[in-house]
């Protein structure tokens, strides 16, 4: 999840949080912001509340939302439209080069973003792994975009089912995966253009990465059941925090880019997450949080209830 925010450059090469856990129920708690917010950046922050609060209040907050819309020629309504057209067109690009190796033309910002979305993809392997193999274990990997998740998987011997809205996006995955592990004597993963929703199945773990931030939470809710339906043992899930710091800067940085720069973004509270979670009788057992400068998540794993050991 990305968003400009006027936090100190230091956050941006801060090592990930490490995903803890309790010793009676397996789940950890996100530390206190003030943990991962240095001073600096707080009184950065208090200093121009005062002035986005104001510009917030005066600012429609569907303005962009419904500019990105028009621009694509998509219901404002739709999300899911929005999103496939979006990652097939400009959004393809801008996050192909985010997500490439390459720093050619790459600012700051999206810099700061790779390492942010890296952070995630070693955290989420470290929590499938927990000490154990991933040989021959299925996993799905919902919203693969351009195949960072499910390369690394198919290296760690998992058998690897990758999806995407983006047809663009999924092309992009299979050229990197054939590049990256044609000569290394591993199962490809299998690349296919699909919407979370339609995507069907059983395997032992289901993985969504950054995906939820682009729904709201009424569609992220059922999407979120039916990632459960398709996992027998586990599902791994990043979203954004929605709290009200995070809430603030996501406010703030909207104020400055123009519509095309991303897509419409969702925070999502955790304890929404977990509620929707729960409808389904599944629990959180592992949690951890990765930020840096200009990208905040959520990392959580969740098994069914009564299988927290």
């Amino acid at each position: 999840m990305a968003f400009t925010s006027p936090l100190s450059p230091a956050a941006a090469t801060a090592p990930p949080l490490p995903l803890r856990r309790l010793a009676t129920t397996r789940t950890s708690a996100l530390p206190p912001l003030s943990v991962d917010f240095p001073p600096s950046a707080v009184a950065i922050t208090t200093s121009v509340a005062a002035l986005a609060i104001t510009t917030i209040t005066l600012t429609d907050p569907d303005r962009r939302r419904r500019q990105q819309s028009e621009q694509l020629g998509v219901p404002a309504a739709d999300d899911k439209a929005v999103v496939r057209d979006y990652f097939n067109n400009v959004g393809f690009d801008r996050w192909r080069k985010i997500y490439s190796e390459s720093t050619d033309g790459v600012n700051k910002v999206q810099l700061d973003i790779r390492l942010g979305h890296s952070k995630t993809v070693d955290n989420a392997i470290q929590m499938l792994k927990d000490g154990d193999t991933l040989s021959g274990v299925t996993v799905c990997d919902a919203g693969c975009g351009t195949g960072s998740l499910s390369i690394p998987l198919a290296r760690e011997g998992a058998i690897v089912s990758a999806s995407d809205i983006s047809a663009a996006m999924v092309s992009e995955a299979e050229a990197n995966a054939r590049a990256a592990l044609s000569q290394e004597g591993v199962a490809m993963p299998k690349f296919e253009v699909k919407d979370l929703e339609s995507l069907d199945g059983k395997y032992d773990t289901v993985v969504c990465l950054d995906v939820l931030i682009h729904y709201p939470q009424e569609k992220a809710e059922g999407m979120i059941a039916h990632l459960a339906s398709l996992a027998e043992r586990r599902l791994v899930l990043s979203f954004a925090p929605k709290t009200f710091y995070f809430n603030l800067l996501k406010r703030i940085g909207e104020l400055f880019p123009g519509p095309s720069k991303a897509t419409r973004a969702y925070l999502h509270a955790e304890r929404d997450v977990e509620r929707a979670l729960a409808k389904v009788g599944w629990t959180v057992r592992k949690r951890g949080f990765i930020n840096t400068q200009f990208y905040f998540a959520n990392l959580i794993e969740a098994v069914p209830v009564g299988s927290e050991t």
